[in-house]
């Protein structure tokens, strides 16, 4: 592959297919706008230019705070031709959160939206000296916007220098700090080369189909797994559609028909849920067969399928698969990639049986993101597993358990911060990830857990939390659960419901729904979690039972700080906003 630094994918793709009409995509006010390649490419070294006219030199930090849309991608990639470092950060997190992140990387300019984001930014500018200026996406009173930004580049061209500069960029050279989103600590930024991405991109595209045209995007781009799968995208010559919030997917799916997207599992676990929930919309034979359907689907397997196992398939795509397919908006899907976090075997095989073949993968920011990925090898895709390690990563398990890997994915380090960075890189330049795992016979790796979430009863028993989570999480009642324990006699849990499920099973059972502060206080309710609970403790030993539990009605969103914005839990946050609770259950 010649090309070597992110900026390149833009060349490749306008040299590939220069009459691409759609190559990003966002919908305004009920419409799709449009960007063409040439377009794309025409905004890019506009903003350069400006970029060039406002002074921003080599190694310059400039930070983007917004959701998802092609002026992110325009901005983040006119960034990088200028040798500066694009800072992608979360909308969600807090005002000290964007203290400490400007701060540490010392952001020149910053390019942010929504009211809520200026007002926490402006609340700590006074503190981070290194800013110079503010600006939006879109107009608002008091900031320039990024449409200043491009027609200023156009009126002060400095093409020439911008193409200059591209030149002296090496692929070694950092692109971008990405600061760790993680479920504990003070974010860290990671310091990622463009040959760290580039790398990655030379063996992931050889996946997808040829025919896969239309990649729909909704997991923040300021999270490196999907802003890897953005460039991919890119360089695969796909058209990018980028959905208008979460509420819209699967509205904004049946619009477009996309063909590639990325998804994090709790979002799939919804989709399985709405779609399970169908058969109580049924009577008769109708009924029996989505149900038959339904369990064929959970026990599909990638390879080894028996004749009779596929007859039988063939014949639930007809009369069931099919219309779950056009009713989500799925019937032309090649690939979706679930990561970030563990999905529930179930739900992974449920969507490769309907023909939305899922993909695991994984890795973290310190990674670029990517360690292992599902692949089209024989036995590069398995229920279960996230598949082997990419081609030229090492992956092993030490010791302990841990999974390390060492090869170009590896960071270049943590900004500000080599003392930390020596912490989880070893002197022969293995990476510690912190998580556990196997492999199986055909090299696949699965993650088991996090070592720092292991944790001992007073009895002398380990216990493995999120492998009770994770199947506790297969219940369509449970929107989120933590479990906990450590140094008492017995495993627990703090339990938000999922209160969508939760008040149609109310209905069908001709139970009032109220709130659901009054819902979780409701005998019936209680009931049928106590239930539930017996139900899928049979599946773990007497030690992982849990044997106490509290319901609870708030809501735990990236917006409070309880989730990250891959929306998993921050245990440590629980631990500390709940510690009365937790107290009392053990008390």
């Amino acid at each position: 592959m010649k090309e070597k630094r992110i900026f390149d994918i833009l060349t490749h793709y306008l040299e590939t297919k220069p009459e691409q009409d759609i190559a990003l995509s966002k919908k305004v006010n009920g419409k799709w706008i449009n960007y063409s390649i040439r377009d794309y490419v025409e905004h890019v070294n506009a903003v350069s230019s400006a970029l060039i006219e406002l002074g921003v030199g080599r190694g310059e930090k400039i930070a983007i705070i917004n959701s998802n849309c092609p002026e992110w991608n325009i901005l983040d990639m006119a960034i990088m031709q200028v040798g500066a470092i694009t800072v992608p950060i979360y909308p969600t997190i807090t005002k000290e959160d964007y203290e400490c992140i400007l701060n540490d990387c010392g952001a020149k300019l910053i390019f942010a939206d929504g009211n809520s984001v200026l007002q926490k930014v402006e609340s700590v500018r006074e503190n981070v000296k290194s800013i110079e200026k503010i600006y939006t996406f879109t107009t608002k009173e008091g900031y320039e916007s990024f449409n200043d930004i491009l027609e200023f580049g156009r009126q002060h061209n400095h093409q020439q220098e911008v193409d200059a500069i591209k030149e002296s960029i090496k692929e070694s050279d950092c692109a971008t700090i990405v600061y760790t989103s993680g479920t504990t600590g003070v974010p860290k930024g990671v310091m990622i080369a463009h040959s760290n991405i580039m790398k990655q991109i030379e063996q992931l595209k050889v996946t997808p189909a040829k025919w896969s045209n239309k990649a729909f995007s909704f997991l923040p781009l300021c999270h490196a797994y999907e802003r890897l799968m953005v460039f991919l995208y890119q360089y695969l010559t796909m058209s990018v559609y980028y959905a208008e919030n979460l509420a819209t997917i699967v509205d904004n799916m049946r619009e477009i028909h996309p063909t590639f997207m990325t998804c994090v599992p709790r979002i799939l676990e919804k989709m399985y849920l709405k779609v399970s929930q169908m058969k109580h919309e049924m009577k008769g034979i109708s009924k029996y067969i989505f149900i038959w359907a339904m369990n064929l689907a959970e026990k599909y397997t990638i390879d080894n399928r028996s004749c009779w196992y596929n007859l039988k398939h063939a014949i639930a795509d007809k009369l069931v698969y099919s219309k779950i397919r056009e009713k989500v908006g799925g019937e032309n899907f090649d690939i979706i990639v679930s990561g970030a976090a563990s999905l529930p075997r179930n739900i992974s095989a449920f969507f490769s049986a309907i023909r939305m073949p899922v993909y695991e993968g994984y890795g973290l920011t310190e990674c670029s993101p990517v360690i292992a990925t599902s692949s089209n090898v024989p036995y590069g895709r398995e229920v279960g597993y996230v598949g082997p390690a990419i081609p030229g990563v090492e992956v092993k398990i030490a010791e302990n358990g841990e999974i390390i890997c060492r090869g170009y994915n590896v960071m270049l380090g943590y900004y500000n911060k080599p003392e930390l960075t020596a912490e989880v890189i070893d002197k022969d330049g293995w990476f510690h990830t912190g998580d556990l795992g196997e492999f199986n016979e055909h090299g696949n790796l699965r993650i088991t857990g996090r070592i720092k979430n292991l944790f001992k009863t007073s009895l002398g028993k380990y216990i493995n939390p999120e492998v009770i989570e994770n199947k506790f999480a297969e219940s369509g009642f449970i929107e989120h659960i933590v479990v906990l324990g450590e140094n008492q006699k017995f495993a627990a849990a703090i339990i938000i419901p999922d209160f969508a499920f939760l008040r149609s099973w109310c209905k069908r059972h001709e139970i009032k729904f109220t709130t659901p502060k009054e819902m979780i206080t409701n005998p019936q309710v209680k009931a049928r979690f106590a239930e539930e609970i017996k139900k899928i403790n049979a599946n773990f030993g007497d030690t992982e039972k849990i044997k106490r539990y509290e319901l609870l009605a708030d809501e735990w969103t990236p917006m409070n700080g309880i989730l990250t914005p891959t929306l998993k839990v921050k245990r440590p946050v629980v631990k500390k906003e709940y510690k009365e609770l937790i107290d009392k259950i053990f008390s």
